[in-house]
C-alpha cells in the first residue's frame, strides 16, 4: 500500500520537528515537504502532491484558513487538518465553511493526529463535535472583508494614518470604518472592538 504523503506546516521549528517524528513513525506515512511559512503551502505542495497538509492556524505569512482555501483551489486532491492552540467559535465556522477536512487542538492527545490524517485522507472530515458546535453559538461575521482588515491593523498596534498609508486610504475613510466596526460590534471603543472580534475568531 502507497504511503500517505504528508506535507507539515507550522512556523515553531520544535513543534514542527516533533510533528514530523511523530508521523515519520507511522509505517503508512511519509513526510514529503515542511515549511515554516504559510506562503511557502501552495508552492511545496504544487512540486510534492501531498495527500494531506497538517497546517498551523496561526503559521506566519499567511494564516493557516487562507492558506488551505488557497491550497484547496489549487490542489483539490490535497485535504487539510488544520492545526491550533485556541479553539475560537469563529475560526471554527470560518474552517467550516472553507471545507478544512479536520480540525485539531494542539492539546489533543499526539496519537490523534495520524489517526485524523488517515481519516481525512480516506475522505472523512474530522472536527471535534463540542467545537462544532461551540461554532454555531457564534453569529454570523456582521464585519465586511475592509472593516476586518483595518481592525486587524488596529490590533496590531497601528494609527490610523498608519492604517490609511497601509491601505491606499484616506484617514478620514479608515476612522469611518473604525466608527461602523465598533457600531457592530456594539463594542466601547476600538480596542473593545478588537477584543470582540478576536475572540470570536473574526481576524485573524
Amino acid at each position: 500500500m502507497r504511503a500517505l504523503k504528508v506535507l507539515l506546516a507550522e512556523d515553531q521549528d520544535m513543534i514542527r520537528g516533533a510533528l514530523a517524528a511523530l508521523l515519520e513513525t507511522e509505517h503508512d506515512m511519509r513526510v514529503v515537504a515542511s515549511v515554516d511559512r504559510g506562503d511557502l503551502v501552495v508552492p511545496a505542495a504544487r512540486e510534492c502532491l501531498p495527500d494531506v497538509a497538517v497546517i498551523d492556524l496561526d503559521i506566519a505569512g499567511v494564516d493557516g484558513l487562507t492558506v488551505a482555501t488557497r491550497l484547496q483551489d489549487t490542489l483539490p486532491s490535497c485535504r487539510t487538518v488544520i492545526l491550533t492552540g485556541i479553539a475560537r467559535p469563529g475560526v471554527i465556522r470560518r474552517a467550516l465553511s472553507v471545507r478544512v477536512a479536520g480540525f485539531l487542538l494542539k492539546t489533543t492527545p499526539p496519537e490523534r493526529l495520524p489517526e485524523t490524517v488517515r481519516e481525512v485522507a480516506s475522505g472523512r472530515r474530522i472536527i471535534d463535535p463540542q467545537l462544532a458546535l461551540s461554532a454555531w453559538d457564534v453569529g454570523d461575521n456582521p464585519l465586511s472583508e475592509r472593516e476586518g482588515q483595518v481592525l486587524k491593523h488596529v490590533a496590531q498596534g497601528a494609527e490610523p494614518s498608519e492604517i490609511a498609508a497601509a491601505l491606499q486610504l484616506s484617514v478620514g475613510t479608515i476612522r469611518n470604518y473604525l466608527t461602523s466596526v465598533v457600531v457592530k460590534l456594539n463594542a466601547r471603543n476600538k480596542v473593545d472592538a478588537v477584543r470582540i472580534a478576536t475572540e470570536a475568531g473574526w481576524i485573524p
